[in-house]
């Protein structure tokens, strides 16, 4: 059974991608899992992880202040800088440009917690490293979509403030409590857990594409491109800083996973909120499905290369 289960979480990359797929022309299977359901699902993600986790995990990480340094200002400067760049190297149309930049703006999403635990990295460093991103994106995200794209995007504080609570840092201090008081109840859950983490988040995913599915299938190729290269950029680009500084393997994977997924669904609320046009928020959209593939393809790399 732990076989089986094990096969179906390295597959990873297939449900996201499938489910990626079917949204984009059968839309109405998945847009039903929107607004709470997302926040819901997210946070039993979170729960989950945080049965994994113990205190002397977060005490370890918070003698790590270097990986955390270098992880925010990888996460806000190169993948802004790619965006940016990368919308002027292949001449995106400006809805497009400014949502590639948008979401090279938004914070780490707990989806790169979810991947970071599928790779076996520091599960505990990326929590931190997320909540840290997610905490400044109040001020980083408007400030660079401002400078790069020459628009503001005003940010809900509180309402950030409130989702992040919710979807991570609540979540996973209650799984770290049950972990320490009921660990009885923990066993049975944990070789369950990395499965129902990798179905949730490719529903998430499919559920982000199916409602931009009309503009996706009809602004693929360039577009498709630019959001491949931003986060493929990102994945490799945070691999080799942690490396180049002298970071081991772990650390090295936890900061690629941490730069190289955004918070897609944070860009695309930004985008309809506050763009009036709504191929802004496409990229983001895509963006769901590339950083997630990506990330899972590398996180089951990583795992087989751990067997051997």
């Amino acid at each position: 059974m732990n076989r089986l289960l094990a096969l179906l979480t390295n597959a990873f990359p297939v449900w996201v991608l499938g489910g990626g797929v079917l949204a984009l022309f059968q839309p109405a299977w998945f847009t039903w899992f929107s607004g709470p359901w997302i926040v819901w699902g997210l946070a039993v993600i979170m729960l989950g992880m945080g049965m994994t986790l113990t205190l002397d995990d977060f005490r370890r990480v918070l003698t790590m202040p270097k990986p955390v340094a270098l992880g925010f200002v990888a996460q806000f400067s190169v993948m802004p800088l790619l965006g940016w760049g990368i919308g002027l190297l292949l001449g995106l149309d400006t809805p497009f440009a400014v949502g590639l930049i948008l979401v090279a703006c938004c914070p780490g999403g707990t989806a790169s917690n979810i991947v970071t635990f599928l790779a076996r990295a520091d599960v505990a460093l990326s929590v931190v490293m997320t909540a840290v991103s997610t905490l400044a994106a109040v001020i980083m995200t408007p400030f660079l979509t401002q400078l790069l794209a020459g628009s503001r995007v005003p940010v809900d504080a509180l309402g950030l403030l409130w989702s992040t609570l919710q979807v991570v840092i609540l979540p996973v201090l209650a799984g770290v409590a049950i972990n320490r008081f009921f660990p009885r109840v923990v066993r049975p859950v944990l070789p369950v857990a990395p499965l129902v983490s990798a179905l949730t988040v490719a529903l998430i995913c499919a559920s982000i594409i199916g409602q931009s599915a009309t503009a996706i299938r009809a602004s693929a190729g360039v577009l498709l491109l630019a959001v491949f290269m931003l986060h493929a950029g990102g994945f490799g680009l945070g691999y080799g800083l942690a490396r180049l500084l002298g970071f081991g393997c772990s650390v090295a994977r936890t900061v690629s996973i941490e730069v190289g997924m955004q918070n897609s669904g944070l860009g695309v609320v930004l985008a309809r909120r506050h763009f009036a046009d709504p191929l802004t928020a496409v990229p983001c959209a895509i963006s769901s499905v590339f950083h997630s593939v990506i990330g899972s393809v590398l996180a089951g790399w990583w795992r087989l290369r751990d067997r051997k």
